[in-house]
């Protein structure tokens, strides 16, 4: 019993002197793994204000490119709609043309007009919901036209018709005016006077 008590003390101290052998080197590895273990954790909290700000800057370039394709697909259909617009403009300044004439009642170009409108300019737009407008319009407008000059045409026969009368009466005043003039020119001439000096002689 006392060579087990002898072994098992004799166990201790070497238990004891291992420990004292290695506690130094067990305190170090404690004292390096909470330096770790700091310097971890400040790398996460790094980690954490990197991805924050990263998110951050992310949401604004998100934000950036929706703004920048909104004013590229502004930009496309400002472009599109001056493109129609230039398709459409002959078509309106035609059809303003078209209805000057008319209220100046030029008929015949105001005709000429509405037929360029019809076979040039409409059919260039006629997708357009007001050019289907305006195709519809032109025979009207060309009956419209045929009337006033037709109205035009019989209130000249008809101011003809009432002055016929005066005008004839001008036109005898100036036939016979003419014949007037003509023969005293006549017995003016140098040619009508020399059979008369002729006879003298």
């Amino acid at each position: 019993m006392e060579k087990l008590d002898a072994r098992i003390r004799n166990h201790d101290r070497e238990i004891e002197k291992m420990c004292n052998f290695h506690y130094q080197g067990f305190v170090d590895s404690i004292t390096e793994f909470l330096k770790v273990r700091a310097e971890a954790q400040k790398l996460k909290n790094q980690v954490t204000d990197t991805n924050r700000k990263l998110q951050l800057e992310s949401k604004q370039l998100v934000g950036a490119m929706e703004e920048l394709r909104q004013c590229r697909l502004q930009q496309w259909n400002i472009s599109a709609t001056v493109d129609k617009l230039s398709q459409c403009l002959p078509v309106l300044e035609m059809e303003s043309k078209l209805r000057e004439q008319m209220k100046s009642k030029r008929h015949y170009p105001a005709l000429k007009t509405l037929e360029h409108l019809e076979r040039m300019c409409l059919p260039q737009v006629s997708h357009y919901r007001f050019c289907k407008v305006m195709v519809e319009n032109i025979p009207r407008l060309r009956e419209e036209i045929k009337d006033v000059s037709m109205s035009d045409l019989k209130d000249f026969l008809e101011s003809i018709r009432k002055h016929s009368d005066k005008i004839g009466e001008t036109a005898m005043k100036q036939v016979s005016h003419q014949a007037g003039r003509g023969g005293k020119e006549r017995d003016r001439s140098p040619l009508r006077s020399e059979p008369s000096a002729l006879a003298l002689g």
